[in-house]
Order: structure tokens, then C-alpha cells, then sequence
């Protein structure tokens, strides 16, 4: 039975095109655009310098604290791929330290997100190779497994599958499903112009802040009226 040891080759190849159309937009305007339902959990921070991530999943599942299928990811990873591990967010054990971080970066790795903990903190934090986990811990892992990789995985909550486009950035993680890219993104730039004629009109002191009082009227607020008790 290959249950608990299966490891998958991608399914998709990866598409810079796809990559383009997400490029520069924040999580924050994607997760508005998806419903503010699809998020990676405000457990997952980045551990690295701040660099954003962008790139397609690789996704591994493994029994906490446990890395084995962890490696054998990095090893297939390559430019454009994020791998996504799925650790159960237990942070008993590191799932990765500098060695594979480094590795990975070697590589061309795009990113790493784990639902669980890293170890050699201070070297990861100097790196510009994104990393996203849930804690740190001196504690190292166990490499016997099971895991599997690339049949899908669900970090702080979200699932991930593979060839889903990753993003992260200092606000979290999420992913945007493969087939949906073109449709959020599209979205997200349309706020993101709206947005930035805001922000040029707070600057220029022309900001309609009018909405507010009518919302408050329409919900029957008694606007400038002093309470009776």
C-alpha cells in the first residue's frame, strides 16, 4: 500500500504568465477578492528578511515533526515552486533549519511555507528566500515519515493544491486556486487603482468621507444627538 508514502510528480508546469498576473498585488487586496474566506491562518509569519513570495505549490503532507517527505520536496523543487508543507501547525519539532533553507535557495526554490516550526531562526531571518512557519524550536525533527507529496495540503485552515499560485508577503499567505487567478487578479488590480486614487485624494485634502454618516443613518443611528439615559 503506498498510502502515506506517495510521492507525485507536478501536475502542472509552471506558467510565468499566471506568475505576471499576481505579481505586485498584496495578500490583503487577493483575500478581499476571494471573499476574505481563504487564508493561510494569522499563525503563519514570515521568518525570513520580508521578501514577497510568489510561486506555484508544491505541496507536502508529513506527520508532525517529521521531515523526510520534506526533503525529498526540496530536492524536486525548483525556480517557481513554493513548497507547502502540511505539519499539523505542531511546534514540537523543527520541520526545516538553515541547512535545507539553504539548499532550497541553491535551488531557486521560490518559497517555503510550513504549517509547523523552524529552527536556526537567526540565519533564516538574514535570507531572502521567503519562508513562512508558524514558530521556531531548537527541538530537531524526526526523518521516518510517512508524508506525501503533491496530493494537496491544508495550511492554518486553507487548502492548497498543487500547482495553486502561493503568495506572501508581512500580512500572511494564502493561495489563489490555479483556475481562479485570472479572474482575482483582475479584481485586485481594479481595487488597487481604487485605492491608489484614495490615497491621492487624501493627500490633496478631497476625500468624500460622506458614506460614513450615511451608513450610520441608514442603520438608525442618531447622529449627533446626545444619549438619554
Amino acid at each position: 500500500m503506498s498510502l502515506g508514502f506517495q510521492v507525485l510528480p507536478k501536475p502542472h508546469a509552471n506558467d510565468p504568465a499566471l506568475t505576471a498576473l499576481l505579481a505586485g498585488i498584496p495578500t490583503a487586496l487577493l483575500s478581499d477578492n476571494m471573499g476574505r474566506l481563504f487564508a493561510a491562518g494569522p499563525a503563519l509569519r514570515p521568518m525570513h528578511d520580508g521578501t514577497p513570495m510568489l510561486g506555484f505549490a508544491l505541496t507536502v503532507r508529513t506527520r508532525p515533526g517529521d521531515n523526510l517527505l520534506v526533503h525529498k520536496a526540496i530536492d524536486m523543487a525548483g525556480p517557481g515552486d513554493v513548497v507547502v508543507v502540511e505539519a499539523g501547525g505542531v511546534l514540537t519539532n523543527a520541520i526545516i533549519g538553515e541547512i535545507m533553507a539553504t539548499i532550497a535557495l541553491k535551488n531557486g526554490v521560490a518559497g517555503i511555507v510550513i504549517d509547523g516550526a523552524i529552527r536556526d531562526s537567526d540565519a533564516i531571518a538574514a535570507m531572502s528566500l521567503p519562508i513562512f512557519a508558524a514558530g521556531v524550536t531548537h527541538r530537531g525533527p524526526y526523518k521516518d515519515g510517512p508524508g506525501e507529496i503533491n496530493t494537496g495540503a491544508v495550511i492554518g485552515g486553507q487548502h492548497v493544491a498543487p500547482g495553486d499560485l502561493v503568495v506572501g508577503d508581512t500580512d500572511g499567505v494564502l493561495a489563489v486556486p490555479r483556475a481562479e487567478v485570472a479572474a482575482v487578479a483582475a479584481l485586485a488590480r481594479a481595487q488597487l487603482a481604487a485605492e491608489d486614487a484614495t490615497m491621492k485624494a487624501i493627500a490633496a485634502g478631497t476625500l468624500d468621507r460622506s458614506w460614513v454618516d450615511a451608513t450610520l443613518a441608514a442603520k438608525g443611528a442618531a447622529l449627533g444627538k446626545a444619549s438619554v439615559y
